[in-house]
C-alpha cells in the first residue's frame, strides 16, 4: 500500500481510538476536538512505531497490494496510539501543560 494510504488509516484509527478512550474514560475526556487531535497524532505515532517494531507490517504495506494483515496492523497501532495519547494529553492538561511535551515526544517532533 502507498504511504499516504497508511497515514490515512492511522489517522482515522487514531481519531476513533482517541474518541473511544475519551468516551469510555470520562475522567480522561479532552472534549471532542481535543480527543480528535490527540487521537490523530497518536494514531500516526502509534502506527509508525508499530511499523518500526514489526518490520513485516512495513514490508507488507510497501508491497503495493492490499494485505489484510498490514491494514489490521495499521488499525491496531493507530487506534491504540490514539487512545494512549488522549490519556497522556489529559494527564498533561492536569499537570501544567505536560501534554504538549508528551505529544511532541510521542509524535517524534
Amino acid at each position: 500500500m502507498d504511504t499516504i494510504v497508511n497515514l490515512i488509516i492511522q489517522l482515522i484509527s487514531g481519531v476513533v481510538g482517541g474518541n473511544a478512550a475519551g468516551a469510555a474514560l470520562k475522567d480522561y475526556n479532552l472534549g471532542n476536538l481535543g480527543n480528535t487531535i490527540a487521537g490523530a497524532i497518536g494514531g500516526v505515532g502509534g502506527g509508525q512505531l508499530l511499523q518500526a517494531i514489526i518490520p513485516a507490517i512495513a514490508s507488507a504495506a510497501a508491497g503495493g497490494g492490499v494485505d489484510i494483515g498490514s491494514i489490521l496492523g495499521q488499525v491496531v497501532g493507530g487506534g491504540v496510539g490514539g487512545a494512549i495519547l488522549t490519556v497522556i494529553g489529559w494527564a498533561g492538561e492536569e499537570h501544567d501543560g505536560l501534554a504538549a511535551g508528551a505529544i511532541m515526544v510521542f509524535a517524534g517532533g
